[in-house]
């Protein structure tokens, strides 16, 4: 792995700044809710959640909540969660709840009880012939919110008039497709509420400059210089890796030292028991049989390829299969994609790990922070799960994660700093920063990054 690294981009970024209103300004947080969220495509769950007809799960951002119904074994639709009569949440989620979810044929309002069906249609009024005819099925249909899928999870979008989901989801959609994610189940899936912005919240994962200094102990396992690029209004990173280690540009990484067999093998099961992110018990275990199986002195790149093949061989076998993604790919996909402007996806063939951030309410200083790691699993293998709220300090998120927290909450704290003129991302390995409020300044009309003097 002491191979030279080229680390050249297509285009060396402008230094750029970034104004703290959109972290800090309670003005700007309040102004979010119409100019930005009420306009995106946003990730509202996952289709998994609503395996049979009449399955349905809420999912709120600022004030507006949103019921997600299947409604036939191939559709699933999306509407205002909200009685057309006095204007009653139709759904309740239990309090504490991340969301409601459950199965019905029909939905019932508590207060009045008109109800509709899992298809918006009202089925019932209670003295109905009192309106005097001005009751319609349309003025009584519960109201369309614009929904689609992609990769497994359901997508909304609060305005009528938005462009299709594919379209906005391009070029991250073509550029993920062949990792099938929608074929990965949920393995664990945990939220909280965090002490920081969304967007400081987001920014916390969206780029691998942090990582020597915030999660120093991986650097025992290799170099991690990384790149960072715009895409369109989404972006992407990735590693550099030397010639021929094409698969460690992506998640599955290949351990560097004097022997990448034991090196693998340690940063695996480290990952493993420290983060449960980012890999699986094949691949650990495969890992782990690296110095048995293969002779010491073996070239890396041979490392690499046993490694993979041995764990997807063994995957195979108990009914689990990976896509198969040209490494040149690989390169190209990098690591992760953050998806404008507030979900993040990192990719590999066999498990991926996602976050979620969004306000909570009005408050520019804490946000709703969401992890999920999603698996390959046999026919009816996955796991049962559920969304468990985890405080950041709880034990459950392991070591890892909790370093990104603290820098999260001191973050928003620092910003407040009566001297700080506003971030100065890395111009090469933090775009994706600062592409993220170049596309946030379109919406909000404020706040656009600009030359660093």
């Amino acid at each position: 792995m002491d191979q030279p690294v080229d680390i050249t981009q297509d285009v060396v970024a402008q230094p750029l700044t970034v104004p703290v209103e959109a972290y800090i300004s309670p003005e700007y947080a309040r102004a979010e809710k119409e100019k930005l969220w009420m306009k995106v495509w946003q990730v509202a769950g996952r289709l998994e959640d609503l395996p049979n007809v009449g399955d349905y799960i809420t999912y709120e951002i600022a004030d507006q909540s949103i019921l997600i119904v299947r409604t036939e074994p191939e559709t699933v639709k999306a509407f205002y969660n909200v009685c057309m009569h006095r204007g009653r949440r139709l759904v309740d989620k239990a309090p504490g709840a991340k969301m409601a979810c459950g199965h019905a044929t029909q939905f019932r309002c508590g207060f009045h009880g008109w109800r509709w069906n899992t298809k918006g249609e009202n089925v019932f009024v209670m003295e109905k012939g009192e309106w005097q005819g001005a009751l319609t099925d349309e003025n009584l249909h519960l109201r369309d919110v614009k929904s689609g899928t992609w990769g497994g999870w359901v997508w909304v979008n609060l305005d009528p008039d938005a462009a299709p989901l594919m379209d906005y989801l391009e070029p991250m959609a073509g550029m993920l497709a062949p990792y099938q994610l929608e074929n990965m189940r949920y393995r664990w899936r945990r939220w909280l509420i965090a002490d920081c912005n969304w967007k400081v919240a987001m920014e916390a994962f969206c780029e691998i400059y942090h990582l020597p200094a915030t999660h120093p102990e991986f650097m025992v396992f290799g170099s991690y210089n990384s790149w960072s690029r715009a895409q369109g209004i989404h972006s992407n990173i990735g590693y550099h890796a030397p010639k021929g280690l094409e698969e460690s540009k992506g998640k599955l990484r290949l351990g560097a030292g004097a022997d990448p067999r034991q090196a693998t093998a340690e940063m695996q099961r480290y990952t493993w028991e420290h983060a449960n992110t980012n890999t699986t018990q094949t691949l650990v275990e495969a890992a782990e049989r690296l110095v048995h199986e293969l002779p010491e002195g073996t070239p890396p790149a041979e490392v690499s390829r046993h490694w993979l093949a041995s764990a997807r061989a063994v995957d195979e076998a108990r009914g689990v299969f990976w896509p198969v993604v040209d490494p040149e790919h690989t390169g190209k996909a990098g690591t992760a994609w953050q998806i404008f402007p507030n979900f993040q996806i990192g990719h590999a063939v066999n498990n991926a790990l996602c976050y979620n951030a969004r306000p909570y309410g009005n408050d520019p200083d804490k946000c709703i922070f969401e992890a999920a790691v999603y698996e390959l699993y046999p026919p009816d293998g996955a796991p049962k799960t559920e969304w468990i709220f985890t405080p950041p300090e709880d034990p459950a998120w392991r070591s890892v994660l909790p370093q990104d927290f603290a820098n999260m909450t001191a973050v928003q704290q620092g910003m407040k700093a009566a001297a700080f003129p506003g971030t100065k991302p890395n111009p090469l390995q933090e775009v994706a920063v600062t592409n993220l409020h170049k596309n946030l300044a379109k919406y909000m009309g404020t706040g656009a990054p600009k030359p660093l003097d």
